[in-house]
């Protein structure tokens, strides 16, 4: 992983990004940004990934699923490379990154509740209309209101 050493076995870019679910110009990316080091090549000139680059690509590919900038994935790589010395920088920045997504996920809960409010009273007009019933009657429009002030509270568009 840390050099270009000539490499005739391991895996192919192909086959890592099937593996992680990448693309081979985010792999060539990622690897010129400085998140991956200069992979080894073999002798016709075309990477090969070891076993420890594919799960460190796994690794960043997790970062960057739960929206980790590249800019702090890449401050993660470095410190890496320094080994066990950084470890308490690498602790704090994903305790960190940690604690992005859990106020993330808190946002997303309220966010899905007030969708099943709003789909329940679409389903609720819906079911007027096909009887032929009255209008939304004046709970439905208090409801609208709850739901509505919900949406201004959770900063939920």
């Amino acid at each position: 992983m840390y050099g270009e050493e000539v490499r005739d076995v391991g895996y192919t870019i192909q086959e890592i990004a099937e593996r992680c679910e990448m693309t081979a110009h985010t792999l060539r990316y990622y690897e010129r940004v400085g998140l991956i080091q200069p992979v080894g090549r073999a002798q016709n000139g075309h990477r090969r990934y070891s076993d420890a680059d594919l799960a460190w690509i796994h690794f960043l590919h997790c970062l960057r699923s739960t929206n980790m900038p590249i800019r702090e994935m890449q401050r993660y790589a470095v410190l890496r490379e320094h080994g066990d010395a950084t470890s308490l920088q690498r602790r704090q920045i994903l305790e960190d990154h940690q604690s992005e997504i859990a106020d993330q996920i808190v946002a997303l809960k309220k966010a899905h509740a007030l969708l099943d409010h709003k789909i329940a009273n679409y389903k609720k007009i819906e079911q007027q209309i096909r009887v032929g019933g009255p209008k939304p009657c004046e709970s439905c429009a208090v409801e609208m209101a709850e739901c509505e002030k919900a949406v201004a509270a959770a900063n939920v568009g």
